[in-house]
């Protein structure tokens, strides 16, 4: 008799339905018994966890792209996400990874060729205020980041972050003591500083003089190596791309900023020298020198043409051997201006 009986399956729309309203009810945190509330959020866990199925599918089976465009459109239409950014602290830490991947893939999935999480996240801006300041609380900092970061693959979103106030606070969430948490800002840093090309061309160029002073005080001659290797990294990153070359040309006519670089390619770590390198390079490269820079590249001469000679990469490396050649015949044809 029970099989006639069966519940009909949930379809991916009364999921987020029940989720939904599970939600509602925990970020009111009506007074309901403790029994009571403990078995409303184990009901919201497992919805949670059978909406990562269906995104994501599971070990019987893929993704089915129609539940999966179903499951989005609803979740969308109200305000789910809100209410799942805001409730995750009162989830455990297993809902709270699943509901990270359930917000982290739902930024991917379009419905009749459009991004309906951009459009939402674009009325809802200030959602990324919320994940922004996670940074600051170590049980969700590793999940709110993690949600940013696929929330920054919309260039609108990634433009709000870059022109906002937050931008600043990334300088010190990348020095948090907590080593996984100080990573992942950095990590979401990066992703700020390259994922979106013109976006990035134009803060750098708004910005220009506040962020270099931050990123060359607060992370190129920080007192911590690793951040010290991630930060000179990115800089090449940053000041090679082609669409950030008016800031690399600004960049390398600053004698503080060839301090600083002449400073990192004397450290006793490799790869920071190697790093360093790159971004040297470029103001050897530089065919309209300020005299400054010209000056100083003059009296260090011998020092840098000494280093240059013992200068090896791990393995051998064509290209760094060819732009090796290349600064040494640039600085030993210097004359001083």
């Amino acid at each position: 008799m029970k099989a006639l009986f069966k519940p009909k399956p949930k379809t991916p729309a009364d999921l987020v339905r029940q989720t939904r309203d599970l939600l509602i009810l925990a970020d009111r945190g009506t007074d309901t018994k403790e029994s009571k509330r403990e078995e409303k959020m184990m009901e919201l866990s497992k919805l949670i966890r059978d909406l990562k199925s269906v995104l994501y599918g599971d070990s019987e089976s893929e993704p089915v792209s129609e539940a999966c465009t179903q499951l989005t459109q609803e979740f969308f239409r109200e305000n789910t996400l809100r209410l799942l950014i805001t409730c995750l602290p009162k989830l455990n830490l297993e809902t709270r990874k699943d509901a990270t991947q359930v917000v982290a893939n739902l930024q991917r999935q379009q419905v009749q060729s459009r991004l309906i999480a951009c459009d939402y996240l674009e009325k809802n801006i200030d959602l990324m205020d919320t994940l922004i300041a996670g940074y600051e609380n170590t049980d969700l900092a590793l999940h709110y980041g993690a949600m940013l970061r696929e929330c920054i693959r919309h260039q609108s979103v990634a433009r709000y972050v870059l022109e906002s106030e937050h931008m600043k606070k990334f300088f010190d969430f990348i020095q948090l003591p907590n080593f996984d948490i100080a990573s992942d800002a950095a990590a979401t840093f990066k992703e700020l500083l390259t994922r979106h090309k013109s976006t990035v061309s134009e803060f750098l160029s708004k910005n220009y003089d506040w962020f270099f002073a931050e990123y060359n005080s607060k992370l190129l001659e920080s007192t911590n190596y690793i951040t010290r290797r991630q930060a000179v990294k990115l800089l090449g990153d940053i000041l090679l791309d082609r669409s950030n070359s008016a800031v690399m040309t600004r960049y390398v006519s600053s004698r503080d900023n060839l301090r600083i670089l002449m400073n990192l390619l004397r450290e006793s770590s490799k790869s920071i020298q190697i790093e360093a390198f790159h971004v040297f390079k470029l103001f050897a490269a530089n065919q309209n020198k300020p005299p400054d820079i010209v000056s100083i590249l003059v009296t260090n001469r011998s020092k840098l043409l000494r280093l240059f000679a013992d200068f090896k990469t791990e393995k051998e490396d064509e290209q760094f051997e060819a732009d090796k050649a290349l600064v040494v015949k640039e600085i030993a044809a210097l004359e001083p201006k």
